[in-house]
């Protein structure tokens, strides 16, 4: 009998372990994708928050500092996801996930350049139907995990994608997960491996100033809030004066002002021609169906987040987060974490045997 820790997501990728890093914005740079990567699990370096040229100088440092597979996490709504495919193509990166499933005709295209696709999703009928489009791999994200989220739990979407997958690709399981344990109950609901975010932000890899990252220890469970208020879009957040003065209503008025004051920002930030951001933000708007003045505040959001997780401004930023934060009180580094994960992992089938 074959080790029941080494799943076909392993094969797939090419990794040790069944672990993965997800791609959050600001936060997965080249430090911890490299880090995790390292470890035998699969580091996926964050792109939304760069522009091209970040990301090229971004890949070449991940592979400078690790030879083992990673991957890249991009929009496909981007103005210049043809120039980031095509990218990633001439550098080998093994996986291209994606928050939104891509269309058939880039999947084929990064099936051709040598890339895996593996785009995340929150609904069985999204897993239903990026598997005709010929994705490798679903990542479920349930309502427990921190960013843009849903509302169904892990425990319960989980089952129902692993049902409709059949076997076909491997099913990631995201969102509530921190430790051996929960790796052991995702395979037996059928995953092939899990997938973290909370957990490898708070991790001594991780470039999240020491000040956000102790303000994210003292939080418990019930400290975060789903919020549309960001973003026009639920998004899983720490609980924080700006927060709840968003979700009151006071801060309602100057939320537009804001947003379009933040976009300006980001675009300076990045350098991301204004009308590429215009193209960015009306096909997030033709495939998210958002208002105007939704689109207008998804656009606030980068910089919100900058303010805490970039810049350490706990009580003006926007800080992401699962509900798990509320079980973590340390922050190892990615190899130790991974370890630990993987031996409490094997102790716990041990017991069940």
């Amino acid at each position: 009998m074959g080790d029941p820790l080494h799943t076909s997501l392993c094969d797939l990728v090419g990794i040790q372990y069944p672990i993965i890093q997800t791609g959050m914005g600001w936060v997965a740079g080249a430090k911890l994708t490299s880090a995790t990567s390292r470890a035998g699990g699969l580091g996926i370096l964050a792109s939304a928050t760069m522009d091209f040229a970040q990301l090229k100088s971004a890949i070449a440092e991940v592979k400078s500092r690790t030879d083992k597979p990673f991957g890249v996490n991009l929009r496909a709504d981007a103005a210049d996801i043809g120039d980031r495919v095509a990218l990633l193509i001439d550098e080998g990166v093994r996986v291209a996930s994606f928050a939104q499933a891509p269309k058939e005709v880039l999947i084929s295209r990064l099936h051709d350049g040598g890339a895996l696709v593996i785009p995340s999703i929150g609904a069985k009928r999204h897993a239903e139907k990026v598997l005709q489009w010929g994705v490798d791999a679903v990542l479920v994200q349930g309502g427990e995990g921190g960013g843009h989220t849903g509302s169904v739990p892990t425990t319960i979407l989980l089952p129902q994608v692993v049902d409709a997958v059949a076997g076909k690709v491997p099913v990631i399981a995201a969102g509530g997960f921190f430790d051996g344990r929960g790796l052991v109950a995702a395979l037996a609901y059928g995953a092939a491996g899990i997938a973290m975010g909370t957990r490898f932000l708070l991790t001594s890899d991780s470039s999240v100033p020491q000040s956000v990252k102790d303000f994210y220890l003292t939080k418990a469970v019930t400290d975060t809030t789903v919020s549309k208020q960001v973003d026009g879009v639920p998004h899983r957040v720490l609980n924080t004066d700006l927060v709840n003065q968003l979700e009151s209503g006071s801060g309602k008025l100057l939320a537009l002002p804001r947003a379009a004051l933040n976009a300006l920002r980001f675009q300076k930030l990045t350098h991301t021609p204004i009308r590429s951001m215009l193209s960015e933000g009306l096909a997030m708007r033709k495939s998210m169906d958002l208002s105007w003045a939704q689109m207008l505040m998804a656009a606030n959001t980068p910089m919100l987040l900058k303010a805490a997780l970039v810049d350490g401004k706990v009580d003006s930023g926007v800080m992401a987060s699962g509900q798990v934060v509320g079980v973590i009180d340390d922050l190892p580094t990615c190899a130790e974490l991974i370890e630990r994960i993987m031996a409490q992992a094997a102790s716990v089938l041990v017991s069940l045997s």
